[in-house]
């Protein structure tokens, strides 16, 4: 049985914006579960036993060899892909880097990592990353 396939799968990522209102996003490569050749923040699935704050951190050191902290809870995304026959709760954390400079460290799941202003996004991005960003961005224009 597969996550996200045979039954609803539990997934998780950080919205790592840094200091210049840039975010950090990977191009999926052509291993990955879904959405290849999209751009995405980093993230995975939720192991059975784990805290999703520990999942999000030991997936973007397995995918970034980078360390993070979560800043604060954003939303869920309900994330159906109706086209590859799957089903995702993707919880979203925004977090900053706290040690590492980010690189590949899975090239068949990942063929590219860049930072984007949040205000000139790629045209393909995923439904679990666009939907954090503008809740992100919707926090920042309640709080002026």
């Amino acid at each position: 049985m597969n996550p996200g396939i045979d039954y609803i799968g539990i997934g998780c990522g950080a919205l790592i914006i840094n200091n210049n209102n840039e975010t950090l996003l990977m191009k999926r490569g052509s291993k990955s579960k879904n959405e290849i050749g999209y751009w995405s923040k980093p993230g995975g699935a939720v192991e059975f036993g784990e805290k999703v704050e520990d999942a999000i951190k030991r997936e973007t050191k397995e995918e970034l060899d980078i360390e993070i902290e979560l800043i604060k809870f954003l939303d869920f995304t309900d994330h159906i892909i109706n086209s590859e026959n799957q089903h995702w709760i993707a919880i979203n954390f925004l977090a900053k880097i706290i040690n590492g400079e980010p690189k590949i460290m899975e090239p068949n799941k990942h063929s590219e990592i860049r930072w984007f202003n949040l205000n000139d996004l790629p045209e393909k991005i995923t439904q679990t990353t666009i939907e954090p960003i503008q809740k992100y961005l919707n926090s920042l224009k309640n709080i002026d």
